[in-house]
């Protein structure tokens, strides 16, 4: 246990937060006696994984709980086809082990640096026709509670927690384990090709329906974009080549790509010549791998993020919108525009829950200036409806989610049923569940 006042950062700098003390729990029951001995302090609690939300979600100048000894794999149950882990296990250590038993999960977003616990409770996802975010592939999860107590759910056990923990924002409890649904490691097939923005647009249905996983991103101040379609393979596995995969994915992507950043930051009117070239540069590539090896990438440029999820039919306009907003205006986008579906699922806050979703993120490079042109972009994603991504910037409060979740109310009533005292909550909370 540390004690005094050291400074906790995320990954992109822009949150930071002094708690009074911190824990590295190395089992549950460590977990819930640090819980509890917060509660007798009268101390706040919030657990921290890697820092990768651009939110104060999980800040606290109470008792801040690390999970560095929180991991593994717990159980691996062939029977069920599930695998439960300790909840600061590291995505990718996760799906390296899972890839060494010959399984993996379903589907996943384009990071694994997070722990699980940490990109599940706020909704982190992937893109997918049918296969949806990586909390809806939970089957149960461990949950220790205000009082200290230990709580298992899913759809069997405590199925009205299970329906709202899987993403709980860190709300209702601190996730001690999770369950995973998993599957026989498959090969995917990914189709990376540039494609023009009026094209992409006009064919966005049915490069949705014809792929498993679509995802585009579009570069601003140009017409141009790059698209990736993900299906399943009967293989044989062919990687990009050790030299052609490092040009592409550390060279252009992350070297240069920094470097565009850094050129931008210091002289945003050289940014449109930049885009046009940095555009171009990736060039139309066709591999087969294991899945997080095709769905995941390196990213090591660090920026800022805003994303909404919309109806995916309200998706192309919005995006429209977004591009004639840039350029009628003095902005200067140096990071390209991404686009990603998700299918409904039945999770009380997910941001896809019960609706069919597409989802627009925006992002700027780190210390940049980006309130005007996230301010500019969440205007369009509120007209339509859209629900910003729990760990990225936002501005909207409790009202606002209580307009565009359904079952925003089923979730602050078991909050008020499972933390009446608020010992899980900080100001990002207050804001976004009202108190």
């Amino acid at each position: 246990m540390k004690t005094g006042r050291s400074t906790w950062r995320n990954w992109a700098g822009n949150v930071t937060a002094r708690p009074v003390r911190e824990v590295s729990p190395a089992s549950a029951q460590e977990l819930a006696d640090a819980v509890r001995k917060a509660a007798e302090d009268g101390l706040k609690v919030k657990a921290v994984g890697t820092g990768h939300s651009f939110t104060a979600a999980a800040a606290t100048d109470g008792v801040l709980i690390r999970p560095d000894l929180l991991t593994g794999i717990r159980e691996i149950d062939r029977t069920a086809m599930t695998v439960t882990v300790e909840a600061g296990t590291p995505l990718k250590r996760l799906n390296a082990a899972l890839a060494r038993e010959g399984l993996s999960l379903t589907n996943m977003g384009d990071i694994m640096d997070q722990t699980v616990a940490g990109a599940t409770s706020t909704g982190t996802h992937g893109t997918g026709r049918e296969s949806a975010s990586i909390a809806a592939q939970i089957k149960a999860l461990e949950l220790v509670t205000a009082d200290g107590s230990l709580l298992t759910c899913s759809e069997k056990e405590n199925p009205e927690v299970f329906a709202a923990a899987r993403i709980g924002l860190g709300a209702l409890g601190v996730v001690a384990a999770i369950t995973f649904s998993v599957e026989p490691v498959f090969l995917l097939t990914a189709r990376e090709e540039p494609m023009a923005f009026d094209k992409v647009t006009a064919e966005f249905d049915a490069l949705f329906a014809e792929n498993e996983h679509f995802e585009f991103y579009w570069f601003p101040h140009t017409g141009n974009c790059n698209t990736k379609r993900n299906n399943r393979s009967a293989g044989p596995a062919a990687p990009p080549g050790q030299i052609s995969g490092w040009i592409e994915d550390e060279l252009l992507s992350n070297g240069l790509f920094q470097l565009a950043c850094s050129l931008g930051r210091a002289a945003p009117a050289t940014i449109p010549a930049i885009a046009k070239i940095s555009s171009r540069a990736l060039s139309a590539r066709t591999y087969t791998d294991i899945p997080y090896k095709v769905f995941t990438s390196p990213r090591r440029v660090r920026f800022v993020e805003m994303e909404y999820a919309l109806p995916r039919e309200a998706a192309v306009g919005a995006l429209r919108e977004v591009k004639a907003m840039i350029e009628r205006s003095p902005l200067r986008v140096s990071f390209p525009v991404e686009v990603r579906t998700a299918p409904a699922d039945d999770i009380a806050l997910s941001t896809a829950s019960g609706r069919e979703s597409a989802y627009i993120a925006v992002h700027l490079y780190r210390g940049t200036p980006y309130q005007s042109y996230f301010t500019a972009v969440e205007r369009i994603m509120t007209a339509h409806g859209g629900r910003p991504h729990w760990g990225k910037v936002h501005t909207r409060d409790a009202e606002y989610f209580a307009e565009v979740y359904p079952r925003f109310g089923e979730f602050t009533a078991l909050r008020d049923r499972l933390d009446p005292e608020r010992l899980f909550g900080n100001d990002y909370l207050r804001r976004v569940l009202g108190d």
